[in-house]
């Protein structure tokens, strides 16, 4: 197995970066596989996975038996798929009853979706002021208009202090969205949306039991909760 991934922004406007075949626009070939049967290769079993969530926006209880992190790209139509036609009643089923906790983690796509490096610095610079789901929830309402006066309008809209945001827009957090593109390039992320569920180990960091690529049903969420759930 090779070492580590790192993805730089560069790289990805670029588009220097491989990514596996997007075979459903923006996600690698969709699934939900076991995290210990995951492999580089036929030959080559991957390590086990291990995620930093700390800082990250999150909906549910710190103290969840499972936490399921999402990469996802706010220009991706499947990722709007997702949040548009499963996450309410995942969120209903599973964070609201206090058995999962959801956690978001950017991984925009740079090299096809030109808007969406801005789009996460956005949504970052709203998590700064405590407002990241309002502009989760415009951003994926609004992917047609992420353009930087369009991202500004948003910001306006759900009330954060304009001029902290701008100075924020200005640079300051995209070193946060390269901590997501690293962390997820280390787990495997080759596409968007794709989802791993874990049980928590240590303060920040989940064991990962399980991954979901694509916007899969919500049956297919509801079958691997459930296991996980069940081997807790």
């Amino acid at each position: 197995m090779t070492g580590p991934k790192t993805i730089s922004l560069a790289m990805l406007v670029s588009g220097s970066v491989a990514l596996a075949p997007l075979l459903s626009g923006c996600q690698s070939p969709a699934g939900v596989r076991d995290a210990h049967a995951l492999t580089d290769s036929d030959s080559a079993p991957r390590a086990t996975i291990e995620l930093a969530i700390d800082g990250a926006p999150s909906r549910g209880r710190a103290d969840a038996k499972l936490t399921m992190v999402e990469f996802s790209d706010f220009q991706c139509p499947f990722c709007g798929r997702f949040t548009r036609e499963t996450r309410g009643q995942l969120e209903r089923e599973y964070v609201d009853t206090g058995k999962v906790r959801m956690v978001f983690r950017n991984f925009p796509l740079q090299n096809i979706h030109p808007n969406a490096i801005k789009a996460a610095e956005a949504a970052e610079c709203a998590q700064r002021q405590s407002k990241f789901w309002e502009m989760h929830a415009r951003l994926f309402a609004n992917q047609q208009a992420l353009a930087d006066a369009d991202l500004v309008r948003d910001a306006q809209a759900i009330g954060v202090d304009v001029p902290s945001f701008r100075q924020c827009f200005a640079g300051e957090a995209v070193t946060r969205i390269r901590m997501d593109l690293n962390e997820g390039a280390r787990a495997g992320v080759t596409g968007t949306p794709t989802f791993f569920i874990g049980k928590p180990v240590k303060d920040g960091t989940i064991h990962v039991v399980q991954e979901i690529v694509g916007a899969q049903p919500y049956a297919a969420f509801k079958s691997a909760l459930d296991a996980a759930l069940a081997g807790s």
